[in-house]
């Protein structure tokens, strides 16, 4: 189980760490580094303090049972969003998320207020990135959490769930500055796409698991019914991503039709 709870706390994080790290990025670029890399971190200790206390309290306070319930339904409600906007971009309803584009956007929001390269902390540029870092951190810490204190097993208890989610979120961290660091331009060739669809299938069924705990559901052959689950969500998806496709191609048809091609012309008529 521990192993899941990693890779899904890995793949979420390194989404929403690419799109943090867009904003740190830019504003290291077009006002300064000090002031990007001070609201980075100061967003980063708060990210920690959120973790921390809120994490522990779920523990110590919360019965297991409830909190798989409440944390589940939660889980499916979270995991349908992010699956909702992979299944849009798939089938073509919804543009696909364009990092480059939102640097480029950013950098001219931020040329426009007249903002200039200073070796000085500005009060906006960290600012900004204290609230990217912490927006999309958020919603780390949210998996971190539930993701770690509903895991508990025999062998790891929650303490332990949410030490696991919280290695996985720190990697994924890791290696998302280090890639930045070294191609210091915004990570587009990483499939954000891909693993929202990846990670909205995680949370549902880890969701739809841990919520059937909670109501006393006995699954069949205990935690490998989890890959069932998944595999069900899966191909869900597939038929729905090939409904809206279709749908958006006869749209499109519909759409390349006159309104006047089904009237017979009034020539015809009279000969």
């Amino acid at each position: 189980m521990q192993w899941a709870v990693i890779t899904a706390a890995f793949l979420a994080s390194a989404v929403e760490f690419v799109e943090a790290f867009t904003i740190v990025l830019v504003v290291g670029i077009t006002i300064n580094w000090r002031s990007s890399l001070l609201g980075a971190f100061a967003a980063a200790a708060t990210l920690a303090l959120i973790v921390g206390t809120l994490g522990v309290a779920l523990v110590i306070y919360v019965p297991l049972d409830i909190l798989r319930l409440v944390v589940g339904v939660i889980l499916i409600l979270f995991g349908l969003k992010w699956l909702k906007k992979a299944i849009l971009r798939y089938s073509g309803l919804k543009a696909l998320h364009d990092e480059e584009a939102i640097f480029e956007e950013t950098r001219a929001q931020l040329r426009a207020r007249g903002e200039a390269i200073a070796p000085r902390f500005e009060p906006f540029g960290v600012a900004l990135s204290y609230k990217a870092v912490l927006l999309e951190g958020l919603e780390v810490a949210f998996i971190v959490i539930t993701f770690g204190s509903s895991s508990a097993t025999n062998v790891c208890n929650n303490t332990c769930g949410i030490t696991s989610a919280a290695i996985g979120a720190t990697i994924a961290g890791i290696l998302v500055i280090l890639a930045g660091t070294i191609i210091r331009a915004p990570l587009t060739r990483v499939p954000e796409n891909t693993l929202k669809f990846i990670v909205g299938i995680m949370l549902t069924t880890f969701g739809t698991f841990w919520a059937g705990e909670g109501f006393g559901v006995a699954w069949p052959y205990a935690d490998a019914f989890i890959l069932a689950l998944a595999v069900l969500y899966l191909l869900a998806s597939f038929i729905l991503v090939m409904i809206l496709k279709q749908s958006k191609q006869r749209h499109a048809v519909m759409a390349d039709v006159p309104k006047d091609a089904t009237e017979v012309p009034e020539q015809e008529v009279l000969h």
